[in-house]
């Protein structure tokens, strides 16, 4: 591949990139569809519940609420959320959510988490 190539590579490459991260940030506040929202829910309740208390009023990790929230910066939450605190037993769940999925749930730990639906077995 010459280097002229590789360059143009490269170049659409930043290019798409930005175009994606302006579209996920457009995105950023809008609810997941109604199948993931439930699976967010779940995750939140049981995954997060093992270490925040299993109504999220805390345990090994603080509270996740709006009182506990309230004076916290909405970008190093989201980092937390997304990076994990290394040297804690909190994971990066970056992995498992886009960025869009931890402003919402961040939105609905703020304005009151909901509760999991009942589900059929």
């Amino acid at each position: 591949m010459s280097p002229h190539t590789f360059d143009r590579i490269i170049r659409i490459g930043a290019v798409g990139a930005l175009l994606l991260g302006f579209w996920q940030a457009s995105d950023a506040s809008a609810a997941p569809p109604a199948e993931r929202t439930d699976a967010l829910i779940h995750l939140v309740r049981q995954d997060c519940g093992s270490c925040h208390g299993m109504q999220l009023t805390g345990g090994l990790g603080p509270a996740l609420n709006a009182a506990t929230l309230a004076n916290r910066p909405r970008e190093a939450m989201l980092a937390t959320i997304l990076h994990g605190r290394p040297g804690t037993p909190m994971p990066p769940w970056a992995p498992f959510l886009s960025e869009s999925e931890a402003n919402w749930i961040l939105d609905q730990l703020i304005n009151g988490f909901p509760q999991e639906l009942a589900r059929a077995h």
